[in-house]
């Protein structure tokens, strides 16, 4: 067994490990934590096939903004776990059927096998090894062309949906309502400091004041 093999076996066993303790953890912030590995360990197998543009896409996206921000959401909730398990067992024979057809699919793929292809002969670069050439291939460098080229128009148009999404997002919660408190960006930027506070002068220190003393007509009570 050579040294890729047993990365791979490495890499494989803990983003098993990984998995099963998403879906077995107790705690949410746990399972969130075990699931951010699990992508990491994932993104090492996509290394090991030649695929770093998946692979650090994996991290980019998945580790870097969609986990990061779950694991903020789940630490601001105050989430009480005995509530969230009153409904395990209802909504079990459902999970168990969706788990089951995914487990299904899975198999239907893994026991048809898989073609090994050899690699695309790309004019790549051309590099010097003992004396000897060797074609460099860039699997990034095919992929940005094959994006920019043939799926142009398709990128072209996720990009505008994309755009389209962000902006209704902003325009949504930037609308005025009556239940939040809504603020004018043209008014915040011509905002001035003499605005917002108010230096006071106060004068100096001095001593407290002696308590006057109790009438007379207390002091015989």
């Amino acid at each position: 067994m050579d040294v890729k093999t047993g990365l791979f076996y490495l890499f494989a066993a803990v983003l098993l490990f990984a998995a099963f303790r998403v879906i077995t953890a107790r705690n949410p912030v746990y399972a969130a934590l075990y699931l951010v590995l699990a992508f990491f360990q994932a993104a090492a197998v996509w290394i090991l096939l030649k695929a770093e543009f998946l692979a650090i896409s994996l991290v980019l996206v998945y580790v870097g903004a969609v986990m990061v921000l779950f694991l903020f959401v789940v630490m601001m909730l105050d989430i009480n776990m005995d509530s969230v398990r009153q409904n395990f067992w209802k909504h079990f024979p459902l999970a168990a059927t969706v788990g089951a057809l995914i487990a299904l699919e899975m198999a239907a793929v893994l026991m048809g096998g898989f073609r090994i292809a050899d690699e695309p002969r790309a004019p790549a670069a051309v590099a010097q090894v003992a004396g000897q050439a060797v074609e460099q291939y860039s699997n990034t460098k095919e992929l940005g062309k094959l994006l920019y080229s043939q799926y142009l128009y398709p990128l072209e148009i996720a990009a505008v949906i994309l755009l389209v999404a962000m902006i209704a997002a902003i325009a949504l919660t930037l609308r005025e309502r009556k239940d939040s408190k809504h603020m004018d960006p043209s008014q915040q930027v011509r905002v001035r400091a003499s605005d917002r506070f108010e230096v006071v002068k106060l004068a100096a220190t001095r001593p407290a004041p002696e308590p006057a003393a109790a009438p007379a007509e207390e002091k015989k009570a």
